[in-house]
């Protein structure tokens, strides 16, 4: 019978599923290793089916409990958030949340997350702006949100806390009908020097926290704008080239209208991981909506 069911099965689950094997589950959840597994054997008994195949060095999850997992996930994310509107009765849900994002942060997935809170938690007014470089941490500094999510550590300041979400990877690109991307077709690395022989399109910080200071700029003919789309319009219609988010040129790239740029000087085949953060002051507490907020953009990071 499902309604046997319990919780810390489900959550034996899918700790165990993240983690890799019983031991290393049973570790992060503080528990006996063969308490976690009775526990997911009588789960696997009440659904009728098998979620891990024990076969061989390190349990690995069955069709049906990859298909079981991601409801798993939902059901304690229901749970997490019963339990922060719960709290928000007694202490009171903040009446609105802003969330500020650096331009490199996956937008798709900010979007899920304020989806996600959206439906839990449907009387808070959310508000979302983007901004690069410098903005989101000057947008902490004037208290002009709540949280925001920062990339790279180039700007950190002690009454900020921070906590790591996800690498972005950052290709260079050009036009298919760019020389560089020309060059680039040839699978031909790419030198600094011969960057520099072409105008590169550079996001401009909005705040003056990089004043005095270029973060991947390699040519002396720069084209400054403001925003990530203007950047990705002008690469596309050839203007230059530039560094631009994978998510954001996936597309592009896939369809050929974007050549990547074997470019050395910028990471392995052009390509650098760029470390993104969530980040608050400390001198203000979160409240029940940030911090459920928070859960769903760890998980997704996850």
């Amino acid at each position: 019978m499902l309604d046997a069911l319990t919780l810390d099965q489900i959550r034996m689950f899918v700790t165990v599923a993240e983690a890799g094997s019983f031991r290393a589950g049973a570790a992060r959840l503080l528990r006996a290793q063969s308490a976690v597994s009775h526990a997911i054997a009588n789960l696997e008994n009440q659904l009728g089916v098998a979620v891990f195949d024990r076969s061989g060095h390190r349990p690995a999850l069955t069709p049906a409990g990859a298909a079981l997992l991601e409801d798993a996930r939902a059901v304690l994310l229901k749970v997490d958030f019963l339990r922060a509107r719960a709290r928000g009765l007694g202490e009171g849900v903040e009446t609105e949340l802003a969330l500020m994002v650096d331009t490199l942060y996956p937008l798709p997935l900010a979007a899920a997350a304020l989806g996600e809170l959206r439906a839990a938690l449907p009387s808070v007014r959310l508000r979302m702006a983007t901004a690069p470089l410098g903005g989101t941490l000057q947008a902490l500094r004037d208290e002009a949100c709540d949280l925001a999510i920062m990339a790279g550590e180039d700007f950190r300041d002690p009454r900020i806390e921070t906590e790591a979400l996800q690498a972005v990877p950052i290709v260079a690109v050009a036009a298919q009908g760019h020389p560089l991307a020309r060059r680039g077709r040839g699978r031909q690395a790419l030198a600094g020097v011969d960057l520099a022989d072409h105008l590169q399109i550079v996001l401009e910080d909005p705040s003056a926290l990089s004043e005095g200071r270029d973060f991947g700029v390699l040519s002396p003919q720069t084209l400054r704008v403001g925003t990530q789309d203007a950047k990705r319009a002008l690469i596309l219609a050839g203007v230059g080239w530039g560094r631009l988010p994978h998510w954001a040129v996936e597309r592009e790239l896939a369809e050929g209208q974007l050549q990547p740029l074997p470019a050395t000087a910028l990471g392995p085949q052009g390509v650098a991981q760029m470390q993104t953060y969530l980040a608050w002051r400390t001198d203000r507490a979160l409240g029940v909506a940030a911090l459920a907020l928070r859960e769903v953009l760890h998980r997704l990071a996850r």
